[in-house]
């Protein structure tokens, strides 16, 4: 992962939060979720809250599980989708990473869903933490309120 993804990114229409300068320790991102998740759950149960998604594609083929992946795929699953999908109009569509972003890197597919999903209409970002993706979620609230 590099700095300049998150240039490239911004001119394909999609917003980054959070400090791109931060270095140091941090949580994972698999904490930055729950936590995130946690919030809206409780900030907004019976809304957004209740819709949001994270789509699992992490480490599926993992211990020989190839025939099992096709599957999934021919169900639906989609490489490179976002750590948050939260459906409306537009759709939220949030890729989370550390906020030292040098302690993350790019999973197959996830840079080409975020600028098709920026293509789509989708408010589309990627966050630094929880923290940024709660500013991420606050900022596309103002919004799509037309604030």
């Amino acid at each position: 992962m590099k700095r300049s993804d998150f240039d490239d990114l911004e001119t394909a229409g999609v917003l980054t939060f959070g400090d791109l300068d931060f270095r140091g320790k941090c949580p994972s991102e698999g904490l930055e979720q729950v936590t995130f998740f946690n919030r809206l759950r409780t900030d907004y149960p019976d809304t957004w809250g209740a819709i949001a998604v994270h789509p699992r594609n992490e480490g599926q083929l993992m211990g020989g599980q190839f025939s099992s992946m096709s599957k999934q795929k021919a169900e639906g699953m989609t490489a490179g989708a976002a750590d948050i999908v939260i459906p409306g109009a537009p759709a939220f569509v949030c890729e989370m990473k550390r906020q030292d972003y040098t302690k993350s890197a790019w999973q197959d597919g996830q840079i080409d869903y975020l600028i098709a999903s920026a293509k789509c209409g989708a408010f589309v970002c990627v966050a630094l933490g929880y923290v940024a993706a709660w500013q991420a979620f606050e900022y596309y609230l103002t919004k799509k309120a037309g604030g």
